[in-house]
């Protein structure tokens, strides 16, 4: 194993941390890793693409200074190490880089390369925001209605990697502490003696530094809400916990700032429905944000039927995992679904593609570079870059109205033209200083939560209580 020597660039700058803000100079150096497969491609037009952007907003007067750094097959192949310990350190050191999509190694060693990533530079939010462009094809009614940001926790839940093999010593000696010393728990599994087994760490720190980085982002962006999504009615002390950590960091924190169901709760119980129902009301027409919570299947099933009622969405990292997907289907797959892994208290941040290496198309300059052109453009918004990033978007929106695209959308597109990967970052570029030609109908009107009241019911079940919100 060879170590990667990787000098900076002579006329770059670090980005730096103070008083809890970020400091980026005129010529930042930002680390990449170009990726594996089809990552080779779609990172030659993206990185184009932002370097136009940063032009055309400042006029030359600012400059990325990009460095390479490695990882995943080429880290491999050229040093005989999957994940060189100096791109670790590269991302540590210069804060914000981005990085395109990697290999999973087969067999031995690292797990993921991007999971590893995020936990050695503790990157505790996995940001994905989904919104949809006009004229991207979409599987669904009225995509128009998603608008959503995904804060999902990325270092806890099932992606730990705490897994026993069925039938391993390690597996046996496992479920022989289970049953000496929680036998009640032990009963609960089916078939112990051909279980494999995993363990869900959740745990209060994790759950709040994400909840307080979902409220701030939400605060800061003017979003109308927070919906903490969780499976709390089954896993009760962990994704339950979630939820009730969720809104305690909340009301603690954010204080007069935002309204909580769990205070809708309180009022409830103490003077009524109508009185919470008031009360609820008078907060948001106020203008304070609203804390909600929702059990996951039911978001998956409202986030299809009605997009509009969710905002930014807090939940654990497996059922982030899902529901960003999911969502980035709505709005044309995650071909073009952007994505961010950020620590909001060191400053940290990895942008990337969320799509995989697709070998079968490496270097025949096809793919859609839409997620990591995307992923850029997100990334220039951290850096407070606004003016770029707000052109990356307009040639984007220009390109795909135009319909300019790569063959995902092109043969899904009535009277399409197919370009190439690169030219798809041409016409992105050209569309940066075009103007449109007629007024851009007006999206769906969403109707503001301040009018609106929490449908809370209760009805009988078998007996028992069931709320419905």
């Amino acid at each position: 194993m060879i170590e990667p020597t990787l000098i900076p660039p002579a006329d770059g700058e670090r980005i730096t941390l103070r008083n809890g803000r970020l400091h980026v100079p005129e010529r930042p150096i930002l680390p990449f890793i170009e990726g594996d497969g089809t990552g080779r491609d779609i990172w030659r037009a993206s990185v184009r693409v932002l370097d136009a952007a940063v032009a055309k907003a400042y006029a030359g007067n600012r400059k990325i200074a990009w460095m390479e750094v490695f990882a995943g097959e080429k880290a491999f192949q050229q040093f005989g190490t999957w994940l060189p310990e100096s791109t670790v350190s590269a991302f540590r050191d210069f804060l914000v880089g981005i990085k395109g999509p990697l290999t999973t190694p087969i067999g031995g060693g690292i797990r993921s390369l991007n999971v590893a990533l995020r936990k050695r530079l503790d990157l505790y939010v996995c940001l994905r925001p989904v919104r949809y462009m006009p004229g991207v094809p979409s599987p669904v009614l009225h995509p128009e209605k998603v608008n959503m940001v995904i804060f999902r926790e990325n270092t806890e839940d099932i992606y730990t990697g705490i897994e026993f093999e069925e039938g391993t010593p390690e597996a046996r000696r496992f479920l022989d502490i289970l049953r000496e010393q929680f036998p009640k728990e032990y009963e609960k599994i089916r078939f112990p003696g051909s279980s494999a087994v995993g363990v869900k760490p959740v745990s209060r720190e994790g759950t709040e530094r994400l909840v307080r980085a979902a409220i701030q982002y939400a605060l800061d962006n003017r979003r109308r809400s927070v919906t903490l999504m969780h499976k709390g009615n089954i896993m009760k002390f962990t994704e339950g916990a979630f939820r009730n950590w969720g809104y305690a960091v909340a009301e603690r924190e954010f204080g007069e700032r935002v309204y909580a169901w769990s205070q809708w709760e309180r009022t409830k119980s103490a003077r009524g429905e109508a009185a919470a129902n008031a009360e609820q009301k008078s907060a948001l027409e106020a203008g304070r944000l609203l804390i909600k919570d929702a059990i996951a299947d039911i978001t998956f099933q409202q986030t299809i039927t009605r997009a509009d009622e969710f905002d930014v969405i807090a939940c654990p990292n497996l059922n982030g995992d899902f529901l960003s997907d999911a969502l980035a289907a709505q709005v044309g797959g995650i071909g073009i679904a952007p994505g961010g892994n950020i620590n909001y208290v060191t400053g940290h941040a990895v942008f990337e593609a969320t799509h995989g290496t697709a070998p079968k198309y490496a270097d025949l300059d096809k793919v859609n570079p839409g997620s990591l052109i995307l992923s850029g453009e997100m990334m220039l918004r951290y850096l407070g870059w606004r003016e770029a990033a707000d052109r990356i978007l307009l040639g984007m929106e220009g390109a795909i109205a135009a319909k300019t695209v790569t063959y995902d959308f092109a043969r899904l597109m009535s009277g399409a033209r197919e370009v190439k990967c690169s030219e798809f970052g041409d016409a992105v570029i050209e569309w940066m200083d075009r103007k449109p030609e007629a007024k851009k109908a007006a999206p769906a009107v969403r109707k503001p939560v301040a009018k609106k009241v929490a449908r809370k019911t209760v009805m009988k079940v078998k007996g028992k209580k069931k709320r419905k919100k």
